[in-house]
């Protein structure tokens, strides 16, 4: 978020709120992405008064200049394939698995014994890349706390879910398993997707 980049000293989710003119809740998600990806701190301010002190946040240097770039040139490509496809789902969907199968394959993918075990792979692989997924046992369900596109995704939901859920169908082709039945529910939890790798019940 550029508005807190801007700022001269660590600021507060009210004041940005008021710079941004966005909802709290919007600033708030925003501002809780940034600290998972490590590009901004959040710290409590200090104690003024009863109640409890508000948090201040503050932008990170070092290579954080460069996600900003990263992330707009997402958001570009995602508003010209919204705009210009007759199916932007289906073809966000097509260029994600074509990313999974690439990613995969950079990892030395192969064909593994299990269900399970390609499925664990592909959570590994979603972690490495920046989702910070938490499975369940099976790795049947799992939890995506992190976006590394989120404004993006917010914006154009149909295209950069379409291109993560393709990227799981992928990256579970090259594991040796079916991605029919793949699912991908975006921001169905409060702070979180939620992917499934099997078919649900």
């Amino acid at each position: 978020m550029e508005t807190l980049r801007d700022q001269s000293e660590p600021t507060t989710l009210a004041a940005l709120v008021a710079t941004s003119g966005l909802h709290a809740n919007t600033v708030r998600e925003h501002l809780d992405a940034l600290v998972r990806a490590g590009l901004a701190h959040r710290y409590p301010s200090t104690p003024a008064g009863r109640g409890r002190p508000a948090w201040l946040y503050e932008a990170m240097g070092g290579d954080a200049a460069a996600a900003p770039e990263y992330a707009g040139l997402a958001g570009a490509l995602a508003a010209a394939i919204h705009r210009t496809s007759t199916s932007p789902v289906e073809d966000a969907v097509v260029a994600g698995r074509e990313w999974g199968h690439e990613l995969a394959r950079e990892r030395g993918a192969r064909p593994v014994p299990s269900a399970v075990a390609a499925r664990r792979e592909v959570v590994s692989l979603l972690d490495e890349v920046g989702f910070a997924p938490q499975a369940d046992a099976r790795s049947s369900v799992v939890r995506l706390t992190r976006c590394p596109l989120l404004e993006a995704a917010h914006k154009y939901p149909d295209v950069v879910c379409g291109v993560h859920l393709g990227l799981a169908q992928g990256a579970l082709e090259e594991y040796g398993a079916d991605p029919d039945g793949t699912e991908l529910r975006p921001f169905a939890e409060p702070g979180a997707c939620r992917l499934h790798l099997t078919r649900r019940p």
